[in-house]
Parts: structure tokens; sequence; C-alpha cells
């Protein structure tokens, strides 16, 4: 398996001073930077399983915010780059605004809007330009909180819903709050998913249903950006202990 860079964005807002969010001019720093240094950008799936190649990179984001259909895909697209986007499914419908643990106290305040989600037909234009569309499960949910028919209702309605709705295969999830256990990744592995992805926490292992990821966010100004990628010092534990 590739010992690839993962990056991990969820917003991308030029005013949203959340730890969520980076500025536009941020990511764009970030993607020039890696680039400039001979690094290779691919998707997720292709970044892990792919032939092995130690500057391969993929730009991920969780969650589905609108602002990165916004301000972030004319940046990747500006330099080549196809991302890679985790969809939680069942905030596609209705008013389409991101809600649970951890983003509730936002909603009344006047940066509520930053909270609305992407259109099915905004998700569909971002897999047409070559962006790989996995899975964020349904609800969001804590996994390893739920009963193994719960962890697989949810990873099954929202694999399912991705490919019915985008008409291509969905081969990728990531773990909501990066919270994943052997339990859940083995139901993972069950359902069909070809790839996982998480966040480094109380694990170190690299495999394709437990894949650790650097997480980007709103006070990792440039030097703690070039900490967190170089590999000596890629899981020192720099940066926000945000997941969501």
């Amino acid at each position: 398996m590739n010992p690839a860079l993962i990056l991990c964005y969820h917003a991308v807002s030029p005013t949203w001073e959340s730890d969520l969010s980076v500025a536009p001019d941020a990511l764009e720093r970030h993607i020039e930077y890696l680039l400039r240094r001979g690094w290779r950008a691919t998707t997720f799936t292709e970044a892990i399983v792919g032939p092995r190649d130690r500057r391969a990179f993929a730009v991920t984001f969780d969650d589905a915010f609108a602002t990165v259909r916004t301000y972030a895909a004319p940046v990747l697209r500006q330099f080549g780059v196809r991302g890679t986007l985790f969809v939680p499914t069942s905030f596609m419908e209705g008013d389409g605004i991101l809600s649970w643990k951890g983003i509730k106290g936002w909603h009344e305040t006047p940066q509520a809007g930053e909270l609305q989600a992407m259109t099915w037909e905004q998700v569909g234009e971002l897999a047409e330009y070559g962006w790989e569309i996995g899975s964020h499960t349904h609800t969001h949910p804590h996994l390893p909180q739920l009963s193994d028919d719960g962890v697989a209702q949810e990873l099954s309605v929202s694999r399912d819903e991705l490919i019915r709705r985008l008409g291509r295969p969905c081969e990728s999830v990531a773990y909501p709050y990066g919270d994943v256990d052997d339990r859940v990744e083995e139901i993972t592995r069950r359902i069909g998913y070809r790839t996982a992805a998480a966040l480094p926490g109380s694990f170190r292992q690299l495999n394709l249903h437990r894949y650790a990821r650097l997480g980007l966010y709103h006070n990792d100004g440039p030097v703690r950006f070039w900490l967190k990628v170089a590999r000596g010092t890629r899981w020192l534990g720099l940066g926000s202990s945000t997941v969501l």
C-alpha cells in the first residue's frame, strides 16, 4: 500500500473563522507548495491503491459544505487537481443545512449560512470534473456507538444513495469524527467499500480501511502546514483536535 499524503479539509471560506474552515488562499498555498516540490496529485482511493508513489497526495473534503464547491473547486481546477468529497447523504435533502454535534452551535449565529450543504446537482458536477465522491455515512453518527445493524445501515444506505444519484461506483468512505474501531472497520469491508479514511488518533495503522489523513484547520498557518506535511513530523499530533 502506498505511503501517500492525504490532506483532510472541511469547509473553505474567506470569512468563516470556525476551526473547520480554511481560507481559499490558504488552500491554494498548500497545493502550490506540494506541486512545486514534485508531489503528484490524485484522488484518495487512487493515491493509496495505485502504483507505489511516495510523492502521491490527495486533497479530501468531509461533509460536502457548499463552500467547497464555491471556493475550493476553482482552486483545485486551476492546478489540474481532482479532489475527493465525502458526502453525508441525509443532509442533501430538504433545506440542506448540516447539523450534528460540534456544528449545531453555529445555527443561531450570523454565520449559519456557512452550514449549507451542496445540492445533488453540485455533487454531480464535481464528479463530472473527475472528483472521487465517497460516503460520509448517511446521518453522520459516531459509528462505534451504534449496533452492528446500525453501522451497516449507515454505510449501506449512503453508498446505495450515492450510486443511485451519481450513476457511478462509490468505493470509499470517511468515518465521521474519525471515529472507528475494529468492529466498524470489519463491517465497512463487508459492505463492500474498497477504501476508508480516518484521522490519526489512538492508532497509527495505515491499511486500506483505516487510512489516516492529515487534518488542516483554520489556525494552520504556513509553518504549521509545512511541519504537518514533512515526513519526519507528520504524525506528531500538530494542530487542532477538531474532527467532524
